[in-house]
C-alpha cells in the first residue's frame, strides 16, 4: 500500500512538472510596439509647398523622405501624384515585409485659404508589431 502511494505521488508530480515544463511560448505575453508613417502632401501651386513622408520609429526617432507637391504652376500635376503613390506603396511594402502590420489609417485635409488655393492632405499610417 505504501509503495503504491509513493508511486502514485511520483507519477502525479512528474505529470505536473511535465505540464509546466512544456509551456507554449504563445502563453507568454508579447509586447506590442507601434510605428507611425505620416504623409503630408501640399496643394500650394508652383512648388512652393513642402510635402514629406515622416516615419516615427518605436523609440521615438524620426526620419523623413521628400514627396512631390500635388500642384505645379499649370495646376494639378498627375505625375507628382503618381510619384507620391509609388513612394508611399514602396515604403508600406518595405515595412510590412519587416513584420509590421498596418493597424490603422487616418486622413485629413486642411485648406485655410480663400478659394482653397492652399492646403495639405495628411494621412497617418499606424503600424504595430509584436515583439
Amino acid at each position: 500500500m505504501h509503495t503504491k502511494s509513493i508511486l502514485l505521488s511520483s507519477l502525479l508530480t512528474l505529470l505536473l512538472v511535465s505540464l509546466f515544463a512544456f509551456k507554449s511560448a504563445e502563453d507568454t505575453p508579447k509586447r506590442v510596439v507601434y510605428m507611425q508613417v505620416s504623409t503630408i502632401e501640399s496643394i500650394i501651386p508652383g512648388g512652393l509647398g513642402r510635402s514629406k513622408m515622416i516615419i516615427t520609429l518605436p523609440d521615438g526617432k524620426q526620419n523623413d523622405a521628400g514627396l512631390e507637391n500635388f500642384y505645379s504652376l499649370a495646376g494639378i500635376n498627375f505625375g507628382n501624384v503618381q510619384s507620391n503613390e509609388r513612394s508611399i506603396i514602396t515604403k508600406i511594402n518595405q515595412i510590412t515585409s519587416e513584420g509590421w502590420e498596418l493597424h490603422q489609417v487616418t486622413s485629413g485635409v486642411q485648406s485655410p485659404s480663400d478659394g482653397n488655393a492652399q492646403g495639405i492632405f495628411i494621412t497617418r499610417y499606424l503600424f504595430k508589431k509584436e515583439m
